[in-house]
């Protein structure tokens, strides 16, 4: 399957592509309130618009959006440490890269394009580390050793809203 990366840092032109893909990605989960669309699209409006905002959106040969990932960045103070608690400071030191949400459409699936997304969104950043949060029940448990499998280390569970299962805190160096 032939598929073309982009990488954009205006919200204006990731929003509508990456909530098609979305929407599809994560359509068996669309009726929990954390996952519909409309809660997404809020979250996505809010971090478009902070500092070192990034997506790589993936478009199939038709140019339909076909996966995604996004994030941006964070500083010691900012919510995305303090929903984590106690941790090392080693992470929190300098500014990382909050990677929000990876997401490949299940056609695409086991192609390694998920890994080429988050290996251009992690390109040329300046932040030394990347830290995602992972439901580690997704796919039994399968979602969370992908990620160890490209470095991510776990570092906390963490609960990021009410209506969020108990995730865990994943943290690897950006350039590794």
């Amino acid at each position: 399957m032939t598929t073309r990366l982009h990488r954009l840092t205006e919200l204006e032109q990731v929003r509508d592509p990456l909530l098609t893909a979305y929407a599809d990605v994560r359509a068996p989960l669309l009726h929990l309130p954390n996952y519909a669309v409309p809660t997404v699209a809020e979250r996505l409006d809010r971090y478009g618009r902070t500092p070192g905002f990034t997506a790589v959106l993936a478009f199939d040969a038709e140019d339909q959006p076909v996966g995604y990932a996004y994030g941006n960045t964070v500083e010691a103070g900012d919510l995305w440490w303090k929903r984590i608690g106690d941790l090392d400071e080693a992470y929190t030191r300098s500014p990382t890269l909050a990677v929000w949400e990876i997401g490949v459409t299940t056609a695409h699936r086991g192609t390694g394009l998920a890994r080429r997304i988050h290996d251009a969104l992690l390109a040329d950043r300046a932040e030394r580390y990347a830290s995602l949060m992972v439901n580690p029940a997704a796919g039994e448990g399968k979602v969370l050793r992908l990620y160890e499998s490209w470095g991510y280390e776990p570092i906390a569970p963490v609960r990021p809203s009410p209506d969020s299962p108990v995730l865990t805190a994943m943290v690897r160096p950006v350039n590794e």
